[in-house]
């Protein structure tokens, strides 16, 4: 699944060569997670005012409102001049004055949704509940310390909720508690300050070098140039069950916690 960094590659991919677009049509394929929310003809003729990001949200600011893209579980984008004819699994194309804008997603997990603006009760329901930009100014050491003491769930599993500090999905939740020290089930609300610290560093150090290395395509991903991301040779422990531990040599283990994989050095990270 896509998450934070790859939003994050995505978006600085064509944020500026769409600003200022005008749209010209649209076309809209296969029902995604969430319908569109809108008449797909009332888009036509709104101009882009420019491209953010919120958690694993693609927001694209129009004249009129605005359009929130979650690619999914295998969604991705592509922006180019032109694009050859659409696929099967291309589900929504902006066309615009300065290029095609794609979304392709085998799965159809992603979607894409209009809101009159962050106070329409749709952008309410899917940016109202998320936490803190772990890259951001926002991001606050002692907000997120009270974050961790409110919580008996486990750290890896408050990271991935992302109520306390969106984006930490499940490969960089492994990363960051691997160079925190910190076992993935440890209780939130026992960790110390101390290590409270060492996390919240470890997720901005984490979350940064992915980006910078282009996000990680363990399958399909890809920016919307259709550059791949490396960031899969740099882990520690992801993926990486009963290779050696970089500092301390032990076996990388690997277990279950709900649904997801968990990576962990037994030694450096003893509960």
């Amino acid at each position: 699944m896509p998450e934070l960094p790859e939003v994050e590659v995505t978006r600085r991919s064509f944020a500026l060569e769409i600003t200022g677009a005008r749209v010209e049509s649209v076309r809209v394929g296969k029902p995604l997670r969430w319908p569109l929310g809108c008449d797909p003809q009332s888009l036509v003729g709104c101009k882009v005012l420019g491209l953010r990001r919120r958690g694993k949200y693609l927001l694209l600011d129009l004249n009129r409102g605005l359009l929130l893209l979650h690619l999914g579980m295998s969604g991705s984008v592509r922006f180019a001049p032109s694009l050859p004819v659409p696929g099967v699994h291309d589900h929504f194309e902006l066309l615009t004055s300065q290029g095609v804008l794609r979304l392709h997603d085998p799965r159809r997990f992603g979607a894409v949704v209009y809101a009159s603006g962050e106070q329409d009760p749709m952008a309410i329901k899917l940016l109202g509940g998320l936490g803190m930009e772990p890259l951001s100014d926002q991001f606050s050491l002692p907000a997120f310390l009270a974050g961790l003491q409110a919580s008996r769930a486990a750290i890896k599993q408050l990271l991935l909720a992302g109520r306390v500090v969106v984006g930490v999905g499940n490969i960089y939740a492994s990363e960051v508690l691997f160079l925190a020290k910190i076992h993935p089930a440890t209780a939130a609300s026992s960790i110390g300050s101390t290590q409270v610290q060492a996390l919240y560093l470890a997720i901005r150090e984490v979350l940064a070098r992915a980006v910078e290395a282009g996000g990680t395509t363990l399958r399909d991903f890809s920016n919307a140039n259709g550059m791949t991301g490396h960031f899969q040779q740099e882990t520690h422990v992801y993926g990486r069950d009963n290779a050696p531990c970089h500092f301390c040599g032990t076996p990388i283990g690997l277990f279950k916690q709900g649904q997801r994989t968990t990576y962990f050095c037994p030694q450096c990270q003893s509960a």
